[in-house]
């Protein structure tokens, strides 16, 4: 498997910088092509009115977003030339998550922005939520601070879930290139950390039968902090780039509801993260 070309979802109003460096770099690493996608739907103000004057207001609405469009594709070409093996650009008066899902089969990865919680407008903005559920690709998160894509470390977050299965099958042509890549797993309560510590090995051999030297890492447990507390704690102390994880272990319902560890990673503004659903 090999990352031959990278989608990049651009927001129409916020900034793209950072997730158009991160997929011109993989488009450079990969020898890829690259194409930029964005799709906004006109929203009419909350005193719409009807009749010719409607007609009018929708039209106006529909040229500002066209000529949005055309300034992200002009950024996109910018900020693309020379980098990539083919350049695309795909857009459309459409739902940004819709749009994207139905064009994503042409892509091996989706490179995002992290998700903004509520203010998002999803006439806007394909949340990564929603792309990471139903893309059936890998989706990198670029947090806004991150300027460029740090491969010296790359921390899997394991966990024995068909998610975390497909994340790092997903993930293996970045891994391969990455100078260090550790295997942790957090122990929760009432696990067993002989058990995690076995897991983590078999995922070490496993990775070592693809080419990727890795180590294992199964820290004693913390009753003091939380899962996300305790991975962001092995994270910075290995100096991770990039985070390696299944998305929505749980019940979408529940993560939404109460949080965990998908919600923590598609919002924190520290690294780059790789999610696979």
């Amino acid at each position: 498997m090999a990352y031959a070309t990278v989608m990049v979802s651009l927001a129409l109003d916020e900034s793209n910088e950072a997730c158009l460096e991160a997929a011109g770099q993989i488009a450079e690493r990969f020898d890829a092509g690259i194409i930029g996608i964005v799709a906004s739907q006109f929203n009419p103000p909350l005193y719409f009115t009807s009749g010719e004057q409607a007609q009018n207001l929708i039209d106006q609405g529909l040229a500002s977003l066209k000529k949005r469009m055309s300034e992200l594709e002009a950024q996109f070409r910018k900020a693309t030339k020379n980098r990539a093996k083919h350049v695309e650009w795909r857009c459309a008066i459409d739902f940004p998550a819709r749009y994207i899902l139905q064009e994503v089969r042409c892509a091996d990865i989706v490179v995002s922005g992290l998700d903004r919680g509520t203010l998002s407008d999803p006439l806007v903005l394909a949340s990564p939520k929603d792309l990471v559920m139903q893309a059936g690709r890998p989706l990198l998160i670029v947090p806004d601070m991150v300027n460029w894509f740090d491969l010296r470390s790359v921390l899997v977050a394991w966990k024995d879930t068909p998610e975390a299965r497909r994340a790092i099958v997903d993930s293996l042509p970045m891994l391969r290139k990455a100078k260090n890549v550790i295997v942790a797993e957090i122990v929760e309560a009432g696990g067993s950390r002989p058990a995690a510590v076995s897991r983590v090995r078999d995922v070490v051999a496993w990775l070592s039968r693809h080419g990727v030297s890795a180590s294992e890492l199964v820290p004693e447990k913390d009753g003091g902090r939380d899962a996300t507390a305790q991975l962001d704690g092995i994270a910075t102390d290995v100096g991770a780039g990039v985070v390696v994880a299944g998305a929505y272990g749980h019940s979408r319902f529940r993560e939404l509801i109460l949080g965990g560890m998908t919600q923590h990673l598609i919002t924190q503004s520290s690294r780059c993260v790789l999610l696979s659903h």
